[in-house]
């Protein structure tokens, strides 16, 4: 599709719109928005404009759908899939004024927020209240609360309280034709025609740009136990994994790391934190599982824990560490928060994370490292194996650039075929922006995408709204 460079007059009018100090048109001051955290790719914007409210958007977007000009929306730029990358340059609309907690509604266990709150800004704003908003993305610290509900984020607490969709009632959306909308109704049951908000969760901003956002809130678990449990190979912790939730055992978090990842983020916490990390990693246990358990009832908890040390032995496991101070907890979250960044930190990577049924996890931790065999590649990987969302850091390390763009992202592609073998997909959390784009064919057939091509264009005639992601 043919789009429409962004001229002097359109920038005047935008500036009309936004005020001037809010139309970057400085090449060094549109820098910073022409990337994420995807890879080492770079597309400069044509203009980047960062609107205050609703009703600015709306005027930005019908004047890019009237002159074709297209439009990418950008949350905190924490991506890993390149959906926030203006790859056709054009418009760069940034959020990161829509700064806002309108409402804490603590009778009905709700919230309405501006896209642009950090997650843990409102995190910890609703806790202050007794109230709990689970999903919890490593970069919760910096990543923005619209750009979690457009990449569907999970987290670590997904395995028991779901992701961030299964916490969103209401979403106030700027169509790409510059129309506004709510998506549904500030209620916990809705049987009212399509399910609009649902569709919007997840659809990597290629349908509408969220302005509103309406979540509902739990009550906060006022205690929490947390094991690392180390084994010896990577398969048997995986076998474990679904032997505990066998065992009628519901964890908070069940996340598993490698110990090369283990070992690469020691290093660089005592760099950025100035912090030596006590917790041993033995040479002798490849694999390791943090399992948390969450509730209220100190003896409910324990018994709990008895009963995951109990199925675990039935495994090769090592010495079992019972975190029983805050700051042991702290350590042990703190390494397995950092291991992406520790391994970014590395080397250039390729991060991809595929979800399998828990069972089959064993065949795809092996099957991935005989591909990265194959391929000449090695990996890191770790996630949220609870759930079945597994990470893979592909490591660049002293792969030549050829084989970088092209033998790896065959070998890639073998990882994803791998997945979908086992009933699995393509990813469970970063989305599928440009870097899986080229994949989606394994997971997806024609009438699938086809169906999603023409949703798009109904929302988006001209398509001018983040272009080239998805298919």
């Amino acid at each position: 599709m043919a789009f429409a460079e962004v001229t002097p007059d359109m920038v005047n009018k935008f500036e009309a719109i936004v005020g001037r100090e809010y139309c970057i048109v400085d090449p060094d001051k549109r820098y910073p928005y022409s990337h994420d955290e995807t890879e080492d790719h770079s597309f400069l914007p044509d203009v980047v404009l960062i609107p205050a409210n609703t009703d600015e958007v709306s005027r930005i977007l019908k004047l890019c759908h009237e002159h074709k000009v297209p439009v990418t929306p950008r949350g905190g730029g924490t991506g890993l899939s390149g959906g926030a990358l203006p790859v056709q340059q054009g418009v760069v609309i940034s959020m990161e004024r829509f700064t806002k907690i309108l409402n804490i509604d603590e009778l009905n266990l709700q919230a309405t927020v501006e896209p642009g709150v950090i997650t843990e800004v409102f995190q910890n704003a609703v806790k202050e209240k007794g109230l709990f908003y689970p999903p919890d993305p490593a970069s919760r610290g910096s990543c923005f609360i619209g750009g979690n509900v457009s990449e569907n984020s999970g987290g670590p607490k997904a395995v028991k309280y779901g992701v961030t969709r299964d916490y969103v009632l209401n979403l106030e959306v700027v169509l790409p034709t510059g129309e506004i909308i709510w998506t549904g109704a500030n209620v916990l049951k809705n049987s009212t025609g399509y399910n609009l908000t649902q569709l919007m969760c997840g659809s990597e901003g290629t349908l509408g740009i969220i302005t509103k956002i309406v979540f509902k809130l739990r009550g906060y678990p006022q205690k929490t136990v947390l094991l690392l449990l180390p084994f010896v190979t990577n398969a048997e912790a995986c076998r474990a994994i679904a032997e505990i939730f066998k065992a009628g055992i519901q964890p908070s978090g069940m996340e598993f790391f490698e110990r090369e990842g283990a070992l690469k983020t020691l290093g660089y916490c005592e760099k950025i934190y100035g912090v030596r990390v006590t917790t041993p990693f033995p040479e002798d246990m490849e694999a390791y599982l943090l399992c948390e358990l969450d509730g209220n009832d100190d003896d409910v908890l324990m018994k709990d824990a008895e009963r995951v040390m109990t199925v675990v032995e039935q495994f090769q496991v090592g010495e079992i560490l019972f975190a029983d101070t805050a700051a042991q907890k702290a350590e042990l979250w703190k390494i397995r928060e950092n291991i992406s960044p520790a391994v970014n930190a590395y080397c250039l990577t390729k991060a991809e994370d595929v979800v399998v049924p828990r069972a089959n996890l064993p065949k795809l931790i092996v099957g991935i490292k005989e591909i990265g065999k194959r391929f000449g590649f090695n990996s890191v990987c770790y996630g949220h194996l609870g759930d079945g969302n597994l990470h893979i850091n592909v490591l660049k390390e002293q792969i030549c650039e050829e084989d970088w763009n092209t033998k790896v992202n065959d070998g890639i592609g073998e990882i994803f075929k791998l997945t979908v073998s086992l009933g699995g997909t393509l990813s469970g959390e970063h989305g599928i922006g440009i870097a899986k784009r080229p994949y989606m064919p394994i997971a997806m057939s024609e009438v699938n995408l086809n169906v999603m091509r023409g949703i798009k264009k109904v929302f988006d005639p001209h398509g001018i709204l983040n272009p080239g992601k998805i298919f």
